[in-house]
C-alpha cells in the first residue's frame, strides 16, 4: 500500500484527501462478541481493478493494514478478517470474524492509487454477548451506521411497562394528594377562611 505515506506533489495532496466522495461506507457499525460482523464499501468506477484494503488506526497515516486485496474479485482472508471486491456492483465487502471486544476501534476501508490513497472512516464497535437479542440478530449481517442498537422495543421493554403501569400512576395520585392538601379551605361564604 505504499501509496498511502508517499508524497508527490504538494498539489496533487491538496486535490486528494482521505474521505474522498470516490469511497463511501458506513460511519459506524456495531457488532456482536463470538459473532461475525460485514461492512461494505462502494467506490466510484474507474478503480474496480485497484487493491482495496482494510486497516486499524485511528490516525490515517499509520494505520495498520490487515487485508487487502489482489486486484481482484478472488476472496482474501488473514486470521479472521477477509476482503472481496464486486466490480460489477462497484463495492467491497470485509468481514470480521469471531468478533471480540478488543475489535472496537477506528478502522478504514480503502483503495490503493497512485499519489495518496482512497479512504473512508468506520467507528466498530463490539458489545458483550448477552446485551440484547436484536444487536444479536443484527450482528451476522451488513449494519447500517450506528443508531440506539442493542436496546429493546419500547413496548417489549421492561422499563416502558414499568413507566406506564406503575410510575405514571403513582406520579398522577401523588400530584393530585398534593393539590388536594394545597387547596385552600373554604366556608359557605365562599371565601378562604382566615386565622385568627
Amino acid at each position: 500500500m505504499g501509496g498511502r505515506t508517499t508524497c508527490l506533489l504538494p498539489a496533487l495532496l491538496l486535490l486528494i484527501i482521505p474521505g474522498s466522495s470516490a469511497i463511501s461506507g458506513p460511519r459506524a457499525v456495531r457488532g456482536v462478541e463470538q459473532a461475525s460482523l460485514t461492512v461494505r464499501c462502494r467506490y466510484g468506477p474507474g478503480y474496480e481493478s485497484y487493491v482495496k484494503w482494510w486497516c486499524r488506526g485511528a490516525a490515517w497515516g499509520p494505520c495498520r493494514i490487515i487485508v487487502e486485496t489482489t486486484g481482484s474479485e478472488k476472496e482474501v482472508k488473514k486470521g479472521r478478517v477477509s476482503i472481496r471486491d464486486n466490480w460489477k456492483d462497484r463495492s467491497f465487502t470485509v468481514t470480521m470474524e469471531k468478533l471480540r471486544l478488543g475489535d472496537s476501534d477506528t478502522y478504514w476501508c480503502g483503495i490503493e492509487r497512485f499519489g495518496t490513497d482512497l479512504g473512508n472512516r468506520v467507528e466498530v464497535t463490539i458489545d458483550r454477548e448477552s446485551t440484547s437479542t436484536s444487536a444479536t440478530l443484527n450482528a451476522n449481517m451488513f449494519t447500517a451506521p450506528v443508531a440506539p442498537e442493542g436496546h429493546p422495543p419500547l413496548l417489549g421493554s421492561v422499563h416502558f411497562l414499568l413507566l406506564v403501569f406503575l410510575k405514571v400512576p403513582l406520579l398522577l395520585g401523588l400530584l393530585g394528594a398534593v393539590l388536594w392538601v394545597n387547596t385552600p379551605l373554604r366556608s359557605s361564604g365562599g371565601k378562604p377562611q382566615e386565622n385568627e
